[in-house]
């Protein structure tokens, strides 16, 4: 779906040359397509943003009993409802004769009717009971959705639907599914100010905010023109209720013009066990000649009679992502991950020379960097790091004559007084940062030691420690580089060893004529 680019305030402007501030954003296209929305690369249930066993280290929020974890928040239905949406789909064409709907301590699940081997096809669902921007069109509200954004318009037709009760032909799927999810969309303000300081929350903000905006827009373009069309006012809280399910249902792979909504498909809850990233999903024909498209899902791994079917989301996905889109997150420091921003300022005076260095080697004016805890810095950030601190005497790398071969430089220290304001400069975002918190790493560890925390409490707190861990790594790492300054080899030294003018013991060797 179409993303929005939320940028984060700056913590630590430098003298008109250049500026690092630190920002949240999804894991993925063109990093994370800078902040958004409903653009999921999740598998897709986006049960999205993004996982691996927990480690003992990171002592995260999940009950121990619990191996797997969905979205369904909220009061669960009834079992007469869950009934009548499992006949429901039945008799649209749904074929799941190996599993069948189910409470599980999610809420609810797909269970499996009898043991299951891996890759086994155990779901299949016809096109005529998915939820896309076609059926929109050919829906009642069609002709007022055209020009709206894909997720907009199916997002007015969930509202609309459950706004006709008994009356909606997509009654019995409305009804299964949750009012609200543990999402950080769904916070109170309360809840929220449990992560202030956090990037999860300027994240949460902005989507909160461009879900408003675009509610706006629909109900002044939409909805209070054609109020003999909808049968009931429609809210804020209502859109928001329906971009959350989207956010954490829809299909990834079907984006844009063909995002889509799978019931039944979408009860499939994450295991954070399964750690195959291979796509446990397709979208395949059947039926003479192959022109009946359906869904078709496999289990990643094998599973016992009785137990629950799920799957693997996403790998690559943050903590602050799952929370985002799903409301949970996982003890595991890969999912602990801090974004920092680097950015090319239009006030610094080289920024055109610098802005085509950048472009030149894959980058832009600006660039976003993920550190996860416990990993290394990303190999390309200390080159963009010094791009953008370049200046003073070492500016002479920005002639042309240099253009092709400035990244090579830049990957080594340039000068000691370039290395010096990395350091600095990233260690003052890094304190800035952590300032912002109300809390230390040790009362929130003590927090999570003592336990029976409020679920979304515990997402907070889980957040937090990650975040401030990785923000004092990033510090450790810049701390222990300034105190190796004097020790590194820069520009010039290697400039002069390269036409032999330097000696074995480091010395600068003159010539006389």
């Amino acid at each position: 779906m179409e993303s929005v680019d939320k940028r984060p305030r700056r913590l630590v402007p430098q003298a008109c040359v250049w500026r690092v501030f630190i920002k949240l954003l999804f894991r993925g296209a063109s990093r994370r397509a800078r902040m958004a929305l409903l653009h999921h690369h999740l598998p897709f249930h986006l049960h999205l943003p993004t996982m691996t066993a927990p480690r003992a280290r990171a002592r995260l929020l999940l009950p121990a009993a619990t191996a797997s974890t969905g979205l369904h928040g909220g009061p669960s239905p009834s079992q007469s409802t869950v009934n009548t949406f499992w006949q429901w789909a039945a008799d649209k064409g749904a074929m799941a004769s190996a599993l069948m709907p189910g409470f599980v301590p999610e809420g609810l699940g797909l269970l499996a009717q009898r043991s299951i081997s891996r890759n086994e096809v155990v779901l299949e669902i016809p096109k005529s009971l998915w939820i896309t921007p076609d059926l929109v069109a050919a829906s009642d509200i069609g002709r007022l959705c055209s020009g709206l954004k894909s997720w907009v318009s199916i997002a007015l037709f969930l509202v609309f639907e459950r706004a006709k009760g008994d009356a909606s032909a997509w009654r019995p799927y409305l009804d299964i599914l949750p009012h609200s999810t543990d999402s950080t969309i769904f916070w109170s303000e309360e809840e929220l100010a449990e992560i202030q300081g956090t990037q999860l929350l300027s994240t949460t903000l902005g989507v909160k905010e461009y879900v408003q905006s675009e509610f706006l827009k629909v109900e002044n373009d939409v909805i209070l023109p054609n109020r003999d069309i909808f049968p009931s006012t429609i809210t804020y809280d209502d859109f928001l209720w329906a971009f959350g399910i989207l956010r954490s249902r829809a299909f990834s792979r079907l984006r844009g013009e063909n995002l889509v909504l799978i019931p039944l498909a979408d009860l499939i809850n994450h295991n954070y066990s399964i750690k195959s990233e291979d796509v446990s999903w397709e979208i395949k024909g059947k039926g003479l000649f192959s022109r009946e498209l359906i869904f078709s899902l496999r289990t990643p791994v094998s599973v016992n009679l009785g137990e629950q079917v799920c799957i693997q989301y996403d790998l690559k996905k943050s903590n602050a992502e799952l929370a985002l889109d799903y409301g949970f997150i996982e003890a595991s420091p890969e999912r602990e991950i801090y974004t920092l921003t680097l950015e090319i300022a239009e006030s610094d005076p080289f920024y055109g020379d610098k802005l085509d260095i950048a472009e030149s080697n894959g980058f832009g004016e600006t660039a976003y960097f993920d550190i996860a805890l416990g990993s290394a810095l990303p190999p390309s950030m200390l080159p963009y790091l010094r791009l953008v601190a370049l200046g003073g005497p070492d500016a002479f790398l920005l002639e042309s004559i240099f253009r092709n071969s400035i990244w090579g430089h830049l990957e080594l220290p340039v000068s000691r007084a370039n290395e010096e304001m990395i350091c600095c400069v990233v260690r003052d975002a890094c304190k800035s940062a952590l300032s912002a918190y109300q809390t230390t790493i040790e009362e929130d560890e003590e927090l999570l030691e003592k336990g029976q925390l409020d679920p979304r409490v515990k997402i907070a707190v889980g957040i937090r420690v990650g975040e401030k861990k990785v923000l004092q790594q990033i510090d450790s790492i810049f701390r222990a580089r300034e105190q190796e300054l004097d020790g590194l080899e820069y520009y010039q030294e290697r400039r002069l060893k390269d036409l032999g003018l330097v000696g074995e013991q480091g010395e600068i060797i003159f010539w006389e004529s």
